[in-house]
This record gives structure tokens, sequence and C-alpha cells, in this order.
């Protein structure tokens, strides 16, 4: 992964999801929010099945839980809305990615960065870009494009993929 990223850092905004770290690039992120009000789209799939209001707009909300395999869980007092801008269908687009937690701002080294290993991963390995180690912890970055692949979106049946709401 150094080779990749050369001699850089890579700046992310650190998250937990079901107790476990994860990081995604903080350039896509344009802001943090408290738990809204959010509104759940009836026969929505399950990956994005709300809407909330930010500022005057409508966005649709993804749980990564869902993607991921894990179970998901009703909001807490930490959960937090990370208001992020992902390419779908070639046209950016602002999407609320819900997490139990959000933790900081950091960068972590080139050197620190590793592919994403084959095996002994509980996660899709195709929707982790890469894995950060930072002292003992590990920290996964999750590759956010193919958490929103259109591919595994749309036409797929429930049980296999959500789709995304058309807002």
């Amino acid at each position: 992964m150094s080779q990749w990223m050369g001699n850089r850092t890579l700046e992310v905004v650190t998250l937990g999801l079901d107790g476990e770290v994860f990081a995604i690039d903080a350039i896509l992120v344009h802001e943090i929010l408290e738990m809204v009000p959010i509104t759940r789209v009836p026969g929505a799939r399950s990956f994005v099945g709300s809407l909330l209001n930010v500022r005057g707009k409508v966005v649709p909300l993804a749980d990564p839980r869902v993607r991921l395999g894990m179970e998901c869980r009703p909001p807490t007092i930490d959960s937090r809305i990370l208001v992020i801008e992902v390419e779908l269908e070639g046209e950016p687009t602002i999407v609320g990615l819900l997490a139990d937690k959000v933790f900081e701002v950091t960068e972590v080294a080139a050197a620190a960065l590793e592919e994403t290993p084959r095996l002994g991963m509980r996660w899709p390995p195709h929707l982790i870009r890469c894995v950060g180690k930072r002292g003992d912890d590990f920290i996964i970055v999750l590759e956010i494009g193919r958490l929103f692949d259109n591919a595994d979106l749309f036409g797929a049946p429930e049980t296999a993929a959500p789709q995304l709401l058309s807002a």
C-alpha cells in the first residue's frame, strides 16, 4: 500500500461501527451531525431506508452495517451522521452515513497502510480499501465508492443487496 500512497499520509475520519474502528477519507466528509429526526421510507431497502433533512435538503441515510453484514441497532446518544459526497452513476451525491460513534480526524502514514488481507476478514473484502495500523490498533479504511456501488444496489433482491432510494 505504501507504494500506492508514496510518502503521503492518508487523512481520515475514524468512526465506530459495532465495536470496530473504521475510517473514511476525510475529504469526502462535508459535516458531522448529531442524530436528527429521520423518516423511514416504507418498502425501501435496508441499506438506504431513511431520509433526513440537512439544511432544507432531503438526504438519503445509509447504514453501512447493512453492507458490512453487521447487526443493525437503534441509534444511541453517541450515534452520529456523517454527511458525505459520493459519486453515483457519475454524479456527485450527498448522502448521510450512520455511525455508532465518530472519534476523530487523523492522519495515517503510508507506511502504516497495508492491502486488505484476503483471509481473516469478517467483512466483504471488496468494501475495504486498506487496513491501517496505529499503535496496537487496526483501522479499517472503507472503500466508500464500492459501499455505494450501483451494481450491488440496483435491481438486486432485498436479501442480496439493498437498493438506493430515489430522492
